[in-house]
Parts: structure tokens; sequence; C-alpha cells
């Protein structure tokens, strides 16, 4: 029988008593692995472009040579927007494909479902982009950590534009689900501690991706309100304009809107976007800072387009991730989890951190108004809002937040 050169080493090694290193370089040169959910099918003009963003900080750590002196492979599946299937593809990635880390979600009762794996399987699971609150605060557990500024921080962005407006009589319009309630409650909370003599006066509720916008208009409008708060996105979003414009209902009364100033949504609205609506977005073309001026670069260079929210979340995604590998030097879970508590790191929108106490990133948001430049959609008198400005008290979480969550 031939024997390899690596088959005489090792027997000289165990001849020699010298401990069996190359047994386990193996295992150092296996991929970091990290198991990646989200709803690519479902709402594609979000999560592909998330794709790309992730895509692009692989590529560049792989070319910087990896984490730990290992090559970073993420493993994509998509969920198809239901949590059972989410549910499942978690169980695959873990058990089959072994993966280190699981990320992603888009849709709130997605992320709920794979933060509850996370806490039964004690998997770390970096979620993206559910906005929900109760994924940090009432069903928050050890392991689940969250990228993007929730529904809290996100109405609170809002409310201080929405407090100085002469508005009394609010209505709201949401989708019928765990992010629309949370949102709601929030800005109707933060508004009522800003302006305690608004009213509130009319709610619609269409279930999500169904929205018959004439029949919700009519009836947001029968309640008379001053101002309306919009919580819907996607389709949704573009029949409630496309309504709001033909019944000349937009500009005439004023709207709060989440996410509406999202390059994903005015791409398709263009020249029927409303203006002066105020907004949470992402006017990616006139950021100037160093942070974002590369990334932009980086990313138009490598997919020749220009990047949405999504191309953001999804490489700030993994930006937090390596970090947290490299400071706990391992891809151990529980290590991880210890490393990501209070871990700072970088975005395109400039330096963040995970608040310890509930596992809440920092990075903020785009607020202004929403206007139409050369027929597209567009945002003015924008400004930065720092996450951290807007996260809640330490008291406000402690009483939402399960004890054993913060252990």
């Amino acid at each position: 029988m031939k024997l390899t050169k690596r088959a005489v080493l090792v027997s000289m090694l165990l001849a020699s008593g010298a401990p069996l290193a190359l047994a386990q370089t193996p295992n150092a040169k296996n991929p970091v692995r990290i198991g990646e959910i989200n709803s690519y099918s479902t709402i594609p003009q979000f999560t592909l472009p998330y794709r790309n963003g992730w895509q692009l900080a692989v590529d560049e750590i792989n070319q910087a040579g990896g984490l730990l002196g290992r090559k970073v492979e993420v493993i994509a599946r998509d969920d198809a927007g239901k949590p059972e299937e989410a549910l499942r593809l978690a169980v695959e990635l873990v058990s089959r494909e072994k993966v280190d880390v699981l990320a992603g979600g888009f849709l709130s009762n997605v992320g709920l479902a794979l933060a509850d794996y996370a806490q039964k399987n004690k998997r770390l699971f970096v979620a993206s982009e559910p906005l929900t609150d109760a994924l940090i605060w009432e069903k928050g557990n050890r392991y689940t950590f969250r990228l993007r500024p929730g529904t809290y921080m996100q109405s609170a962005m809002l409310v201080e534009e929405a407090a100085k407006m002469p508005a009394k009589r609010w209505a709201f319009i949401a989708p019928n689900y765990e992010y629309g309630t949370s949102a709601v409650a929030a800005f109707k909370e933060l508004l009522k501690a800003k302006r305690p003599d608004v009213e509130f006066v009319g709610e619609q509720w269409p279930a999500l991706n169904k929205l018959d916008a004439g029949t919700t208009l009519q009836a947001i409008m029968q309640s008379k309100p001053d101002a309306i708060f919009n919580v819907t996105f996607g389709a949704d979003l573009a029949k409630l304009v496309r309504e709001g414009n033909q019944r000349g209902i937009f500009p005439r009364v004023p709207v709060v809107s989440l996410l509406s100033g999202e390059p994903e949504y005015l791409d398709v609205l263009k020249d029927e976007t409303p203006k002066n609506w105020i907004v949470t977005g992402y006017p990616w073309d006139q950021i100037d800072s160093r942070e974002h001026a590369s990334f932009a670069a980086n990313y138009y260079r490598r997919f020749k387009e220009y990047p949405k929210v999504g191309s953001v979340v999804g490489y700030a995604t993994m930006q937090a991730i390596f970090a947290g590998i490299r400071k706990a030097n391992s891809t151990d879970n529980e290590k991880l989890v210890t490393a990501m508590r209070g871990l700072k790191f970088t975005t395109p929108f400039g330096p963040a951190e995970f608040r310890a106490l509930d596992h809440q990133a920092t990075m903020g948001a785009y607020v202004g108004k929403l206007d139409v430049r050369g027929n597209k959609g567009t945002m003015v008198q924008w400004r930065y809002a720092d996450g951290k400005a807007y996260l809640p008290s330490d008291a406000y979480v402690k009483a939402r937040r399960p004890a054993e969550a913060m252990k």
C-alpha cells in the first residue's frame, strides 16, 4: 500500500507523542457557515437588493482572507413569507448544513418564529429586517439580536415631526399582522405623550397584500381626520397612493408614513409619489459620508445598480456577524452571544452597536419629506436619525423583556 506524505507525517507525530494538530486542520479550514432565511420570492423588491448587499459583504471578507483564517459561506433559503416554512428551513440549515449562525427574516411573524427557534435550540439569530418590537421585548431571548430600528424607534423619529403639526384628529391605515399593530401602538403611545390633545378617530386594518384601497380610504375619510399615519408598504402602498391621488385625498390630508421614503417603493410610485408625506427612508443619492460613499461605489461596481435599503441591511447584517465572530474569536454560539452584547460594528450609515440590555442595534434611519424630481419620487429636507437617540429607557425595556432574556 502506498503511503501518502500526510499519512507518514501523522505516523511520525503519533510515534513522537506530539499533539495531533494536523487532525484538527480540516475543521479549522471548514468555512464559517451562515444560514440566511428570507422572503426572496414574496417580497423581491426588498430581498433581492438585500441579497446583493450580503453577497458584497461576503465577497469583501473572503477577498481579505476570511474570518479566523476560514472562508465565509452563506447558505440562503426562501421562506416564501411563511413562518412554518422558515422554521422548516431553520431546522434543515442547522441539522443538515451545520451552519454556525442564522440570519435574515423580513416579515415580523417570520422573524418571531425564527427567534422562538433560536431560543429553543440555543442558536444565534441575527434578525435583519423584522420590525416588530416583540422580537426584542415581550418575546425577546438570549439568542436573538435585531439590526434595523424597529417600530418603536422609527415611530419615535416620525412623532418628532408629527407632534409639530397642527393636526389633532389622527386616523391609521396598517396591515393586519404583527408589524402593523406594533407600529400603530408605538405611534399612538409616543404621540400622546408629546401631544395629550390628540384624538385617534379611525383605523383600517387590511390584510397584507390584499388592500382594497377605495374601501379603505372611504372608511378613513368618514372619520374626518386631520392627518393619517400609514404603515402599508409594497403593492399595498402603491394601491393606496394611486387611489388617494385620484380621489384628491393626497396631498390635501397630511400623511406620516413608515418606510415610504425607501427606494424600493419610490421606484414603483415614480411620478405618483405623494408630495409632503413625512417618511422614514433612504435618500441614497444625496448622502455624502465616507462610509456610505465607499459602500455605494462598491455596490454599483459589483451589481451595476444603485443601492436600496435592502442592500444596506444585507450588507450591515453580515458586517455585524463578522464583527461578532472576530470579537468572540470563535463560532461557538455561547461565546458569540456574549460577544454580540455591546458589540460595535460598521454600517454604510455609520458606526452602530447592539445594546446589551435588549439586543437592539443603534443603526438609524433617514427622516424627511417626499417630493417628485425628474418624474421620480425622492426625499427632501431629510436628516439622519441616529438610532441611539431613539432607544427607549432601560426601565421601559425591563418592564417588557423577560428577565431570563437579560441574563
